[in-house]
């Protein structure tokens, strides 16, 4: 695995430096941090503007990676890392064609300003890139931070018991087995507002509830043995299923360690083309985690 960091000053992205620093420690391996600046039109003005505009921009680029190289000395020493600077209009798509140039595994993003600490908070970058990447999107949490030297410590799938939630069991399977860590699969069921009238029982709710949580039970015990196929061993699976009345209260009943991720999976029609697409439930996830995301794309 090859960790690609998308470094801006002031837009989250120390988050993104930490994390991204994480998991290339845990992988053993080396990490790329991109700057993306604009691209001025091809069409020269009879001022000075390209000039400036030029110079700006590349006074940008030097200010990012000196900050970013300054910051990975001291929070991580001990990880080897190269710095790149592109131009381009979409910066989407630069960290896209940095990912390809790369080779890239993986794509970190830190989280957007607005929101409160500790939340992953998507901005307009991260919420293209989760619709068209064709590598895994990992994002921070706003003003996440890790101890010295940190490396993962669990990683958790977030499995749903379709069969978009049973493809990704085998890739976060092999991540979980490729950095030595345990995998846990938690299912989540949330039981939202009175959606049946009285007179068809006011705990019909429960029940419906109730006969979910016995499918996804069933359909836990199935994806283990998937993840087991891939070379982790049986005791470094567990499995968690929680039941309550919201996604956040759904996903503040599990209990999460320092140092976990949460992988989700991709969902929609994508055609033959492998590419990260969010589905409505993964964005909830995602809204409500407690810990840096994971989306895979589509295999």
């Amino acid at each position: 695995m090859s960790v690609l960091i998308a470094f801006a000053p002031g837009k989250g992205s120390v988050g993104a430096l930490d994390l991204g620093a994480q998991l290339a420690r845990s992988s053993n391996t080396n990490i790329d941090v991109v700057t993306v600046v604009p691209k001025p039109w091809s069409t020269p003005s009879m001022a000075r503007v390209d000039a400036e505009f030029a110079d700006w921009a590349a006074s940008t680029a030097t200010e990012s990676e000196a900050k970013a190289r300054h910051y990975l000395e001291e929070r991580a020493p001990d990880v080897a890392a190269s710095f790149h600077r592109m131009s381009h209009r979409s910066v989407s798509t630069a960290l896209t064609e940095a990912a390809e140039t790369t080779g890239a595994s993986i794509l970190v993003l830190g989280s957007s300003g607005d929101g409160a600490l500790g939340q992953v908070v998507v901005g307009s970058t991260a919420d293209k890139l989760l619709h068209s990447s064709p590598v895994t999107v990992a994002l921070a949490p706003r003003g996440y931070r890790i101890r010295d030297r940190a490396v993962l410590t669990r990683i958790t799938c977030a499995f749903s018991g379709d069969s978009e939630a049973t493809r990704v069991v085998g890739p976060t399977a092999e991540l979980a087995r490729d950095t030595g860590v345990p995998l846990r699969l938690a299912s989540f069921v949330v039981r939202g507002a009175t959606m049946y009238p009285p007179e068809i029982g006011l705990r019909a709710e429960d029940e419906v509830a109730a006969e979910l949580a016995r499918g996804l039970s069933e359909a836990l015990t199935a994806a283990v043995d998937d993840a087991v196929a891939v070379g982790l061993p049986a005791d470094r699976v567990g499995t968690e299923l929680a039941t309550a009345g919201s996604w956040r209260e759904a996903l503040d009943e599990v209990h999460w360690q320092d140092g976990e991720v949460l992988s989700i999976g991709s969902s929609g029609p994508l055609g033959p083309i492998a590419r990260v697409f969010l589905g409505s439930r993964a964005t909830k996830i995602i809204r409500h985690s407690p810990v840096p995301i994971l989306v895979l794309p589509r295999r």
